[in-house]
Order: C-alpha cells, then structure tokens, then sequence
C-alpha cells in the first residue's frame, strides 16, 4: 500500500503540473520507464554497472520490488532488509507529499 500511495503521489504532481491528458501519458511514460528500468525488478544489482547502482540504489521502485519479493517468495530474503525498504519508502513518499503540499496547498483543503 505504501509503494502505490507514492507512486500515485508522483503522478498527481506530475498531472496537476501538465493539466491535460495527452501531456499527462506522454510525461507519465517518459518518467516512468527510466524508473522501472533503473531498479532490480529486472536484473538484480550486482549485475549492474556502477553508475547504474547508484542510480538504482536511489530508486524507490528498488526497494518496493525487494520487499515484496521477499514477502511474496516463499524463503525468499531481501537485499536491504525490510526495514530499510520500508524506512527508504517512507522517505520518498514523505518527500512527494511534501512536494505536493507546498505547490498545491488547496490540495489539503
């Protein structure tokens, strides 16, 4: 549930920013498609470059795929442990509603 209140927090900036549709989608897959490929739902980190690491380890998606691969998996262990994927959750999330709050504060009305 946490990992889609932030990403449904980062679309709604990213559409109360665009106001139409079409910019919406368009914005909405440019954004999103780095973010899904630049973290370990695909290939674990260890094979990954170094300037990807980094990138990755910056990725809230990365961290929402490990704890739910060890929660979903049976015997299945995570990278970062689950505290740290919750811990790194909820950093990101606090930080989009914060965003969110202070460009559009009729949004908490």
């Amino acid at each position: 549930m946490l990992g889609s209140g932030l990403f449904s927090t980062f679309s709604l900036i990213i559409a109360c920013i665009v106001k139409t549709r079409e910019r919406f989608m368009g914005i909405g897959q440019v954004l999103t498609m780095p973010i899904f490929f630049a973290s370990n739902a695909i290939y674990p980190i260890e094979l990954m470059p170094r300037w990807l690491k980094a990138v990755s380890l910056m990725n809230p998606l990365s961290y929402e795929v490990d704890g739910l691969r060890a929660m979903m998996l049976q015997g299945g262990a995570t990278t970062f442990g689950l505290d740290r994927d919750l811990a790194a959750l909820l950093l990101a999330y606090s930080v989009l509603i914060v965003i969110a709050t202070r460009m559009y504060p009729r949004m908490t009305e």
